[in-house]
């Protein structure tokens, strides 16, 4: 089944210009101008990405964000006319996936798309990585496969990113990542914003870990690192 987009902008322009470029990828494409509709659309369809204006009237995509992330894990990706880093951290901060600034060039921007939707869905059904279709750590159990994370039999609401990056650290566990190499590996190659990110989205992930937290380490003046010896 192709994949459904939510686009998600005040200026119909924008909106339907991007519409035009998606379907002629084969996704299915719904719309709405301001927060509001959107999780009205969220709630009653299934999406599986957003792209989303920060500057909206009504509700504006940081309240809408933040709202959704109270109980959906659909990737969102922000647009902006503002370019500074401050915002972008904000928005990745809400729980975004990725940020976009304005003016941007459609056929770019739908690159883009594809390529975050194809890392986020791209294995699925397949049965790549069965040794983590069960691996516990103490408390925290994760399966790649069934994409679940549960902690003390609570199931965890990840993100696809913080997912993406808590899959990334368990595959890698033992060996130090760099910022460049965990930005590469789940933001790409083409991310426009900075090694910041990194640190705010696995601040967000230590959070929801808990006192699993403690798995991922801080390795001073090179990146982070996942120690622990899960059982099947």
């Amino acid at each position: 089944m192709n994949k459904s987009i939510l686009i998600v902008d005040d200026e119909d322009n924008i909106r339907n210009l991007l519409a035009v470029y998606l379907r002629k990828e084969g996704f299915e494409i719904y719309q709405a101008d301001n927060g509001v509709e959107a999780l009205n659309i969220v709630k009653s369809n299934q999406i599986d990405f957003v792209v989303m204006d920060i500057m909206m009237p009504v509700m504006d995509g940081f309240e809408t964000l933040k709202i959704l992330r109270k109980d959906s894990n659909v990737p969102v990706m922000m647009l902006s006319a503002r370019a500074e880093d401050e915002d972008k951290l904000f928005a990745l901060g809400f729980g975004a996936d990725n940020y976009e600034t304005k003016p941007f060039s459609p056929k770019v921007l739908v690159a883009k798309v594809k390529a975050q939707i194809k890392r986020i869905y791209g294995n699925e059904g397949k049965d790549q990585h069965k040794n983590l279709e069960g691996l516990v750590f103490g408390s925290l159990y994760i399966s790649e496969k069934a994409h679940k994370v549960v902690l003390n039999k609570e199931e965890l609401n990840l993100s696809p990113t913080e997912f993406s990056l808590l899959i990334y650290f368990v595959n890698n566990k033992g060996i130090v990542l760099t910022r460049e190499q965990i930005l590469t590996a789940i933001w790409g190659y083409d991310f426009e914003g900075d090694l910041r990110v990194v640190d705010t989205t696995v601040k967000r992930l230590r959070e929801k870990l808990k006192e699993s937290a403690n798995l991922i380490t801080t390795v001073r003046g090179f990146g982070y690192k996942f120690q622990g010896d899960g059982e099947i």
